[in-house]
This record gives C-alpha cells, sequence and structure tokens, in this order.
C-alpha cells in the first residue's frame, strides 16, 4: 500500500500510521508516477487538485487556467492528499468512508 502525498502533512502521517505497512511517497522528493497520475485523473479528474490549499492561492490566474496533469506536475503540492493505492484501486483524502473501506 503506498500513500501518496507530503511527509509534512499531518493527513498523510495518519493515513500512514492507521494502515499497517503503508509507505508514504513524498510526493516533492519523489513525484507522482505518471500511471497513477493517470490514473488518478480519470478516477477523480479536476477533484484531484486542491482549490484550497495555499499554494493555488499563490498561483495567478493564467496558471490556474492549466489543465490539472499540468498543474499537479509544476506544484505537487496541489493534489489533494493523500492518495492512496492499494490492491489496484485508488483512494482520495483520508475520509471516513475511506477509513472504512481500508481499515475494515
Amino acid at each position: 500500500m503506498i500513500v501518496y502525498g507530503l511527509k509534512n502533512c499531518d493527513t498523510c502521517r495518519k493515513a500512514v500510521a492507521a494502515l499497517e505497512g503503508a509507505v508514504l511517497c513524498d510526493l516533492r522528493a519523489e513525484g507522482l508516477p505518471d500511471a497513477v497520475l493517470d490514473e488518478a485523473l480519470a478516477r477523480f479528474g479536476a477533484a484531484l487538485v486542491n482549490t484550497r490549499s495555499a499554494t493555488w492561492r499563490g498561483l495567478d490566474d493564467r496558471a490556474r487556467q492549466q489543465d490539472p496533469r499540468s498543474l499537479l506536475r509544476a506544484h505537487p503540492a496541489l493534489m489533494k492528499r493523500p492518495l492512496i493505492a492499494a490492491g489496484g484501486r485508488l483512494w482520495l483524502g483520508w475520509t471516513d468512508e475511506t477509513r472504512a473501506d481500508l481499515l475494515g
């Protein structure tokens, strides 16, 4: 199980601690593999971009008009977190639904 997020994100750390055997892949240091990004965009679309983040607020209007893939490649911290990959499936966010699915 891989948790894609940021090492300094409290929510990502909570997810890794709760999920036995989970490994954190830091988006800033390691990036998001193209195949995972493509699958996440196909499943979650523009919802993958966190428009509430400080990074988003710091972007100008021109940058905000880019497609989600380009935005996330240029600004990895813009991705909603965590993105969890396990058993060929993806979950976005550490929500009640995600916890129920993964923790039983």
